[in-house]
Protein backbone atom coordinates (compact mmCIF):
# COMPACT_ATOMS: atom_id res chain seq x y z
CA UNK A 1 0.00 0.00 0.00
CA UNK A 2 1.06 3.73 -0.60
CA UNK A 3 0.40 4.41 3.39
CA UNK A 4 3.71 2.88 4.15
CA UNK A 5 5.03 6.61 5.28
CA UNK A 6 2.13 6.99 7.20
CA UNK A 7 2.54 6.60 11.45
CA UNK A 8 -0.92 7.20 12.55
CA UNK A 9 -4.81 6.91 10.51
CA UNK A 10 -7.45 8.35 12.15
CA UNK A 11 -11.03 8.40 10.44
CA UNK A 12 -13.26 11.18 11.20
CA UNK A 13 -17.01 10.02 10.66
CA UNK A 14 -20.43 11.41 11.79
CA UNK A 15 -23.82 9.54 12.01
CA UNK A 16 -25.43 12.97 9.50
CA UNK A 17 -24.58 15.14 7.52
CA UNK A 18 -24.57 19.00 8.40
CA UNK A 19 -22.80 18.80 11.47
CA UNK A 20 -19.78 20.14 10.56
CA UNK A 21 -17.22 16.98 9.73
CA UNK A 22 -15.28 18.65 7.30
CA UNK A 23 -14.31 21.83 8.96
CA UNK A 24 -13.53 19.60 12.17
CA UNK A 25 -11.46 17.61 10.37
CA UNK A 26 -9.74 20.98 8.73
CA UNK A 27 -9.12 22.29 12.08
CA UNK A 28 -7.70 19.06 14.06
CA UNK A 29 -5.19 19.01 10.86
CA UNK A 30 -4.44 22.72 11.26
CA UNK A 31 -3.84 22.15 15.32
CA UNK A 32 -1.86 19.19 14.59
CA UNK A 33 0.20 21.18 11.92
CA UNK A 34 0.94 23.89 14.50
CA UNK A 35 1.83 21.20 17.11
CA UNK A 36 5.13 19.94 15.19
CA UNK A 37 3.07 17.25 13.36
CA UNK A 38 3.08 16.75 9.46
CA UNK A 39 -0.40 15.52 8.29
CA UNK A 40 -2.16 14.65 5.64
CA UNK A 41 -5.94 14.84 4.76
CA UNK A 42 -7.59 11.89 2.51
CA UNK A 43 -10.95 12.60 1.45
CA UNK A 44 -13.43 9.91 0.79
CA UNK A 45 -16.53 12.28 0.99
CA UNK A 46 -16.43 11.28 -3.42
CA UNK A 47 -20.22 13.02 -3.65
CA UNK A 48 -19.09 16.52 -1.16
CA UNK A 49 -15.39 16.66 -1.78
CA UNK A 50 -15.26 20.22 0.65
CA UNK A 51 -11.57 19.83 1.88
CA UNK A 52 -10.14 21.67 -1.46
CA UNK A 53 -12.56 24.40 -0.61
CA UNK A 54 -11.51 25.01 3.24
CA UNK A 55 -8.13 24.86 2.28
CA UNK A 56 -8.71 27.28 -0.74
CA UNK A 57 -6.79 25.12 -2.91
CA UNK A 58 -9.35 24.42 -5.53
CA UNK A 59 -7.43 25.71 -8.37
CA UNK A 60 -4.77 22.75 -7.61
CA UNK A 61 -4.34 20.19 -9.59
CA UNK A 62 -2.65 16.39 -8.59
CA UNK A 63 0.45 15.43 -10.31
CA UNK A 64 0.76 11.87 -11.63
CA UNK A 65 4.16 10.04 -10.54
CA UNK A 66 5.82 6.66 -10.96
CA UNK A 67 3.15 4.29 -8.62
CA UNK A 68 1.01 6.65 -8.01
CA UNK A 69 -0.48 10.29 -7.24
CA UNK A 70 1.31 13.02 -5.37
CA UNK A 71 -1.07 14.75 -2.98
CA UNK A 72 -1.73 18.51 -2.83
CA UNK A 73 1.26 20.28 -0.79
CA UNK A 74 -0.80 22.86 1.64
CA UNK A 75 2.56 24.11 2.95
CA UNK A 76 6.21 22.85 3.87
CA UNK A 77 7.68 22.19 7.51
CA UNK A 78 8.55 25.44 8.43
CA UNK A 79 9.09 28.37 11.10
CA UNK A 80 6.40 30.77 11.36
CA UNK A 81 7.24 34.32 13.47
CA UNK A 82 4.73 34.96 16.18
CA UNK A 83 1.34 36.25 15.80
CA UNK A 84 0.49 39.45 15.23
CA UNK A 85 -0.62 41.49 18.45
CA UNK A 86 -4.18 42.11 19.16
CA UNK A 87 -4.99 45.41 17.38
CA UNK A 88 -5.74 47.72 20.54
CA UNK A 89 -2.58 46.79 21.16
CA UNK A 90 -0.50 47.56 17.75
CA UNK A 91 0.92 51.18 17.60
CA UNK A 92 -1.70 53.77 15.96
CA UNK A 93 0.09 55.64 12.80
CA UNK A 94 -1.28 58.96 13.67
CA UNK A 95 0.19 58.81 17.14
CA UNK A 96 4.20 58.33 18.12
CA UNK A 97 4.02 55.46 20.46
CA UNK A 98 5.24 56.12 23.72
CA UNK A 99 8.60 54.31 24.65
CA UNK A 100 8.32 51.51 27.19
CA UNK A 101 9.99 51.72 30.54
CA UNK A 102 11.99 48.49 31.31
CA UNK A 103 10.42 46.54 34.34
CA UNK A 104 12.58 45.44 36.70
CA UNK A 105 13.15 42.20 38.75
CA UNK A 106 15.55 42.68 41.96
CA UNK A 107 17.05 45.63 40.39
CA UNK A 108 18.15 44.04 37.27
CA UNK A 109 16.02 44.21 34.15
CA UNK A 110 13.63 41.94 33.24
CA UNK A 111 13.40 39.83 29.96
CA UNK A 112 11.15 41.37 27.10
CA UNK A 113 8.22 38.50 27.52
CA UNK A 114 7.53 37.39 23.78
CA UNK A 115 5.61 34.85 22.02
CA UNK A 116 8.69 32.48 20.57
CA UNK A 117 8.13 31.37 16.82
CA UNK A 118 6.47 28.50 15.94
CA UNK A 119 7.81 25.26 14.21
CA UNK A 120 5.11 23.89 11.99
CA UNK A 121 4.96 20.49 10.67
CA UNK A 122 3.90 20.12 6.75
CA UNK A 123 0.30 19.37 5.40
CA UNK A 124 -0.86 17.66 2.54
CA UNK A 125 -4.61 17.30 0.96
CA UNK A 126 -5.69 14.44 -1.42
CA UNK A 127 -9.42 14.29 -2.84
CA UNK A 128 -11.44 14.17 -5.82
CA UNK A 129 -12.03 17.36 -5.94
CA UNK A 130 -9.02 17.68 -7.73
CA UNK A 131 -10.20 15.36 -10.58
CA UNK A 132 -12.96 16.75 -11.02
CA UNK A 133 -13.68 19.73 -13.62
CA UNK A 134 -15.11 22.25 -11.40
CA UNK A 135 -16.65 22.40 -7.63
CA UNK A 136 -20.31 22.02 -9.30
CA UNK A 137 -19.56 18.87 -11.37
CA UNK A 138 -22.01 16.39 -9.57
CA UNK A 139 -20.68 12.51 -8.97
CA UNK A 140 -23.29 9.93 -10.29
CA UNK A 141 -21.10 6.48 -9.04
CA UNK A 142 -22.98 3.35 -8.03
CA UNK A 143 -21.97 1.59 -5.47
CA UNK A 144 -18.70 -0.54 -6.83
CA UNK A 145 -17.40 2.34 -8.89
CA UNK A 146 -17.37 4.42 -5.58
CA UNK A 147 -15.78 1.11 -3.61
CA UNK A 148 -13.37 1.11 -6.58
CA UNK A 149 -12.23 4.65 -5.73
CA UNK A 150 -11.94 4.88 -2.15
CA UNK A 151 -9.30 1.48 -2.50
CA UNK A 152 -7.10 3.63 -5.36
CA UNK A 153 -7.07 6.45 -2.83
CA UNK A 154 -5.27 3.96 -0.25
CA UNK A 155 -3.17 2.28 -2.59
CA UNK A 156 -1.78 4.91 -5.37
CA UNK A 157 -1.57 8.06 -3.22
CA UNK A 158 1.66 8.26 -2.75
CA UNK A 159 1.98 10.03 0.49
CA UNK A 160 5.22 11.70 2.27
CA UNK A 161 6.18 10.98 5.81
CA UNK A 162 3.58 12.09 8.09
CA UNK A 163 2.18 11.34 11.39
CA UNK A 164 -1.05 11.60 11.34
CA UNK A 165 -3.29 10.82 8.31
CA UNK A 166 -6.89 12.16 8.75
CA UNK A 167 -9.70 10.70 6.98
CA UNK A 168 -12.43 12.57 6.32
CA UNK A 169 -15.58 10.44 5.24
CA UNK A 170 -18.91 10.79 4.10
CA UNK A 171 -21.69 10.66 7.07
CA UNK A 172 -23.45 7.48 7.42
CA UNK A 173 -22.51 4.40 6.87
CA UNK A 174 -22.06 3.51 2.82
CA UNK A 175 -20.47 1.55 0.76
CA UNK A 176 -17.55 3.69 1.22
CA UNK A 177 -16.94 3.20 4.92
CA UNK A 178 -17.20 -0.72 4.70
CA UNK A 179 -14.39 -0.99 1.62
CA UNK A 180 -12.98 1.85 3.73
CA UNK A 181 -12.30 -0.48 6.86
CA UNK A 182 -12.36 -3.75 5.50
CA UNK A 183 -9.44 -2.79 3.02
CA UNK A 184 -7.43 -0.65 5.94
CA UNK A 185 -7.97 -3.42 8.42
CA UNK A 186 -6.73 -5.89 5.92
CA UNK A 187 -3.40 -4.44 5.26
CA UNK A 188 -2.92 -2.24 8.40
CA UNK A 189 -1.77 -2.88 12.07
CA UNK A 190 -3.59 -1.81 15.09
CA UNK A 191 -0.43 -2.38 17.34
CA UNK A 192 1.22 1.08 18.57
CA UNK A 193 4.33 -0.75 18.22
CA UNK A 194 4.08 -0.76 14.11
CA UNK A 195 3.13 1.69 11.47
CA UNK A 196 1.37 2.32 9.24
CA UNK A 197 -1.70 1.81 12.58
CA UNK A 198 -4.94 2.62 12.24
CA UNK A 199 -5.02 4.30 15.30
CA UNK A 200 -9.25 4.34 15.82
CA UNK A 201 -11.92 7.26 14.55
CA UNK A 202 -13.19 10.05 16.15
CA UNK A 203 -16.89 10.95 15.75
CA UNK A 204 -18.08 14.16 15.33
CA UNK A 205 -21.79 15.14 16.15
CA UNK A 206 -23.85 18.63 16.90
CA UNK A 207 -25.94 18.86 20.36
CA UNK A 208 -29.49 18.11 19.32
CA UNK A 209 -31.10 14.75 19.65
CA UNK A 210 -31.50 13.64 16.12
CA UNK A 211 -27.94 13.95 15.40
CA UNK A 212 -26.82 12.16 18.71
CA UNK A 213 -29.28 9.21 18.22
CA UNK A 214 -27.47 8.76 14.54
CA UNK A 215 -23.65 9.04 16.31
CA UNK A 216 -25.04 6.14 17.90
CA UNK A 217 -25.40 4.20 14.94
CA UNK A 218 -21.69 5.28 13.64
CA UNK A 219 -20.38 4.13 17.21
CA UNK A 220 -22.47 0.79 16.70
CA UNK A 221 -20.55 0.77 13.21
CA UNK A 222 -17.54 1.12 14.57
CA UNK A 223 -18.07 -2.06 17.52
CA UNK A 224 -19.31 -3.99 14.54
CA UNK A 225 -16.45 -3.79 12.69
CA UNK A 226 -13.84 -3.59 15.57
CA UNK A 227 -12.39 -0.15 14.77
CA UNK A 228 -11.82 1.77 18.43
CA UNK A 229 -13.22 5.11 18.68
CA UNK A 230 -10.76 7.88 20.14
CA UNK A 231 -13.58 10.09 21.25
CA UNK A 232 -16.62 12.42 20.20
CA UNK A 233 -16.56 15.85 19.71
CA UNK A 234 -19.72 18.05 19.64
CA UNK A 235 -19.69 20.94 16.89
CA UNK A 236 -21.80 23.87 17.04
CA UNK A 237 -22.50 23.79 20.46
CA UNK A 238 -23.08 27.20 21.72
CA UNK A 239 -23.09 30.76 19.84
CA UNK A 240 -21.29 34.06 21.75
CA UNK A 241 -22.40 36.96 19.38
CA UNK A 242 -19.50 39.12 18.36
CA UNK A 243 -21.26 42.49 19.21
CA UNK A 244 -22.84 41.99 22.15
CA UNK A 245 -21.10 39.03 23.72
CA UNK A 246 -24.05 37.52 24.98
CA UNK A 247 -24.39 33.59 24.28
CA UNK A 248 -26.72 31.30 23.33
CA UNK A 249 -27.40 27.57 22.68
CA UNK A 250 -28.94 27.53 18.99
CA UNK A 251 -29.00 23.90 19.25
CA UNK A 252 -29.17 23.15 22.48
CA UNK A 253 -26.09 21.95 24.41
CA UNK A 254 -24.41 18.85 25.75
CA UNK A 255 -26.07 15.86 23.90
CA UNK A 256 -22.74 14.99 23.01
CA UNK A 257 -21.20 14.87 25.97
CA UNK A 258 -24.42 12.72 27.65
CA UNK A 259 -24.12 10.62 24.81
CA UNK A 260 -19.95 9.88 25.43
CA UNK A 261 -21.08 9.34 28.89
CA UNK A 262 -23.90 6.52 27.82
CA UNK A 263 -21.57 4.67 25.91
CA UNK A 264 -18.71 4.77 27.65
CA UNK A 265 -16.33 7.00 25.67
CA UNK A 266 -14.52 9.41 25.71
CA UNK A 267 -15.87 12.98 24.75
CA UNK A 268 -13.15 15.07 23.69
CA UNK A 269 -14.69 18.72 24.02
CA UNK A 270 -17.34 21.13 22.68
CA UNK A 271 -16.61 23.20 19.81
CA UNK A 272 -19.07 26.70 19.67
CA UNK A 273 -19.85 28.53 16.24
CA UNK A 274 -17.80 30.79 15.72
CA UNK A 275 -18.66 33.35 12.28
CA UNK A 276 -15.18 34.24 12.31
CA UNK A 277 -13.73 30.89 11.28
CA UNK A 278 -16.32 30.88 7.86
CA UNK A 279 -14.56 34.53 7.50
CA UNK A 280 -11.13 32.83 7.46
CA UNK A 281 -11.79 29.77 5.19
CA UNK A 282 -14.56 31.71 2.71
CA UNK A 283 -12.25 35.31 2.38
CA UNK A 284 -8.85 34.42 3.56
CA UNK A 285 -8.88 37.42 6.17
CA UNK A 286 -7.90 37.18 9.25
CA UNK A 287 -10.45 36.66 12.45
CA UNK A 288 -11.09 39.80 14.16
CA UNK A 289 -13.28 39.72 17.45
CA UNK A 290 -15.14 42.86 19.77
CA UNK A 291 -13.53 41.73 22.83
CA UNK A 292 -15.67 38.98 23.81
CA UNK A 293 -15.00 35.19 25.33
CA UNK A 294 -15.52 32.34 23.39
CA UNK A 295 -14.29 28.66 24.61
CA UNK A 296 -13.44 29.70 27.96
CA UNK A 297 -10.48 32.49 26.83
CA UNK A 298 -10.12 35.81 25.93
CA UNK A 299 -9.94 37.11 22.65
CA UNK A 300 -8.69 40.00 21.20
CA UNK A 301 -10.38 43.27 21.10
CA UNK A 302 -10.58 45.72 18.37
CA UNK A 303 -11.35 49.23 19.00
CA UNK A 304 -13.18 49.83 15.60
CA UNK A 305 -15.06 47.61 13.04
CA UNK A 306 -12.42 47.77 10.76
CA UNK A 307 -14.36 46.11 8.17
CA UNK A 308 -16.99 49.02 8.38
CA UNK A 309 -14.28 51.82 8.45
CA UNK A 310 -13.13 49.94 5.00
CA UNK A 311 -16.85 49.80 3.50
CA UNK A 312 -17.41 53.95 4.32
CA UNK A 313 -14.25 54.76 2.74
CA UNK A 314 -15.14 53.09 -0.99
CA UNK A 315 -18.63 54.82 -0.18
CA UNK A 316 -20.49 51.95 1.25
CA UNK A 317 -20.09 49.81 -2.36
CA UNK A 318 -19.21 46.65 -0.54
CA UNK A 319 -15.89 45.60 -2.96
CA UNK A 320 -14.86 42.44 -2.78
CA UNK A 321 -12.06 42.89 -0.41
CA UNK A 322 -8.57 41.05 -0.81
CA UNK A 323 -7.06 37.60 1.13
CA UNK A 324 -4.93 38.43 4.18
CA UNK A 325 -1.24 37.32 3.40
CA UNK A 326 0.04 34.79 4.81
CA UNK A 327 -0.52 30.88 5.37
CA UNK A 328 -4.05 29.54 6.47
CA UNK A 329 -2.07 27.98 9.10
CA UNK A 330 -1.19 31.36 10.57
CA UNK A 331 -3.99 33.09 10.09
CA UNK A 332 -5.84 30.65 12.15
CA UNK A 333 -3.63 31.28 15.43
CA UNK A 334 -5.92 34.58 15.53
CA UNK A 335 -9.08 32.46 15.62
CA UNK A 336 -10.78 31.56 18.83
CA UNK A 337 -11.30 27.86 17.88
CA UNK A 338 -7.47 27.67 17.52
CA UNK A 339 -7.67 27.69 21.53
CA UNK A 340 -10.53 25.20 21.63
CA UNK A 341 -8.65 22.90 18.97
CA UNK A 342 -5.13 23.11 20.89
CA UNK A 343 -7.00 21.03 24.00
CA UNK A 344 -9.00 18.86 22.34
CA UNK A 345 -5.33 17.80 19.60
CA UNK A 346 -3.35 17.29 22.36
CA UNK A 347 -5.62 14.63 24.27
CA UNK A 348 -6.17 13.25 20.99
CA UNK A 349 -2.41 13.01 20.57
CA UNK A 350 -2.19 11.51 24.18
CA UNK A 351 -4.52 8.75 23.25
CA UNK A 352 -3.32 7.98 20.12
CA UNK A 353 0.34 7.71 21.05
CA UNK A 354 -0.32 5.90 24.29
CA UNK A 355 0.80 8.56 26.60
CA UNK A 356 -2.65 9.27 28.56
CA UNK A 357 -6.09 11.15 28.01
CA UNK A 358 -9.33 11.23 29.90
CA UNK A 359 -11.23 8.17 29.51
CA UNK A 360 -14.27 9.23 30.74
Amino acid sequence: MSLTNVKHIILILSGKGGVGKSSITTQLALSLSLASHSVGILDLDLTGPSIPHLFNQESAKITQAPGGWLPVRVHPSQTLPPPPPPPHQQPDSKTPAPTPSPQRTNGHDAPEQTTPPTQIGSLHIMSLGFLLPSRTSAVVWRGPKKTAMVRQFLTDVLWPPIDYLLIDTPPGTSDEHISLVETLLKNLSSSPLTSPRLAGAVLVTTPQAISTADVRKELNFCAKVGVEVLGVVENMSGYVCECCGVGSNLFSKGGGEVMSREFGVRFLGSVPLDGQWGVLVEEGRRPRYGGIRVGGGDVEDEDENEDSRENADDGGKGEEKSRDEGLLVDLYRSCSLYEVFGGITRELMAIVEGTGGDTG
